[in-house]
């Protein structure tokens, strides 16, 4: 186990210790470093303690007025529903799996994994959400089963799972990043995580849940989704501050080719969640249908790619304006929110960016 200096450190101040490394590790450089102090990415330690503050529990989540509103749908928005929470019941899951077989394996900062670990929990609160969900909206043991059967049952969800598995799993076997090659890789499986899966794929399932909400209907489902929204955005923040790390440390991995193979990636991803919508909204619904889920796929997928130094391709503008409310409601002052609505009460606000 290794000290390091922390970034403010002056090489003249200290003589070095006869025991340290000649130099200091990058994030992705192979090994298993203890060492909390000094801290080598304090921001990092910050994402942690700011999560812990974020703590919320699905029994808080009341979801008895949404058996009436159930009642009330049409068959075309009880088909989107019952697509809907198909893939709520898996998709935590495959984030969970990455979290713990690459994304800990590999960034190489105890502050991080901290993080990493605080996240692993916040999955699992997500996925006995889903669960709870499942159970509230589809009281036949055979439907809950289906529902839980999606990816190899249902072609719009089983797409996405092969997308997910396509770009993620080439890492899974790597033990060590010894070559730029495993690091690209790495990257195009942690941008895959965070852009696509976590940054697109449930951006675009939050569309439909506040789409139903922004109609009077399904607020327990709306009020999960707040907090699943919320904890989303910071897991995908905490994955782009990662990458941000990365590019100062080595430059060199973002080049020409790792911004095509980016943008064909979430240009694939798009599509992908568009046949999705195509299952779930079938001919069109009123205020949703598939031309304007595309526009905003599109508009978030141009915010990713920005996000992470990219030129957008898209040039869509978000049609939602109920997703724009949500910005403002919900997550601009949610720090402020009264401790009954959430466990654990924090002083204070956050200001979001436009990344609906």
């Amino acid at each position: 186990m290794t000290a390091h200096p922390s970034p403010d450190h002056h090489p003249s101040s200290t003589a070095p210790r006869a025991d340290a490394s000649p130099a200091v590790k990058n994030l992705l450089d192979p090994g298993f470093e203890l060492t909390l102090r000094p801290m080598r990415y304090p921001r990092f330690y910050d994402r942690y303690r700011d999560a812990i503050k974020n703590t919320w529990t699905v029994e808080e989540v009341d979801l008895h007025s949404d058996v009436a509103d159930l009642a009330k749908l049409s068959p075309g928005e009880q088909h989107l529903i019952g697509r809907l929470v198909a893939f709520f019941a898996t998709g935590d899951s495959i984030v969970a799996n990455n979290l713990v077989l690459t994304l800990y394996k590999h960034i190489n900062s105890p502050e991080a994994r901290l993080y990493l670990s605080r996240q692993l929990f916040e999955e699992a609160v997500h996925v006995q959400f889903y669960l709870t969900l499942l159970d509230t909206y589809l009281p036949d043991p055979d439907d809950r089963a289906a529902a839980f059967a999606a990816v190899e049952n249902i072609p719009s969800i089983r797409e996405k799972a092969e997308f997910c598995f396509r770009w993620m799993d080439s890492v899974e076997k790597i033990e060590r990043l010894e070559t730029q090659e495993d690091r690209r890789r790495f990257l195009l499986n942690l941008i895959c995580f965070a852009a696509c899966i976590e940054g697109l794929f449930f951006y675009g399932a939050f569309a439909y849940v506040y789409w139903f909400r922004s109609r009077g209907l399904l607020h327990g489902l709306a009020t999960g989704t707040n907090w699943v929204f919320r904890d989303e955005s910071m897991h995908m923040e905490f994955a782009f501050s990662v990458v941000d790390t990365v590019r100062e440390e080595e430059p060199d991995l973002f080049d020409d080719e790792l911004r095509g193979q980016v943008t064909d990636m979430l240009k694939e991803a798009v599509e992908a969640e568009l046949q999705f919508a195509r299952d779930l909204c079938g001919d069109g619904l009123p205020g949703m249908n598939t031309a304007s889920m595309q526009e905003y796929l599109q508009c978030v997928a141009d915010q990713r790619l920005q996000r992470l130094g990219f030129p957008p391709v898209f040039g869509s503008e978000n049609p939602f304006s109920f997703m724009e409310l949500q910005d403002v409601q919900e997550l601009t002052n949610f720090f402020e929110r009264r401790a009954s609505a959430y466990q654990v009460a924090v002083e204070g606000s956050v200001a979001f960016d436009d990344d609906f």
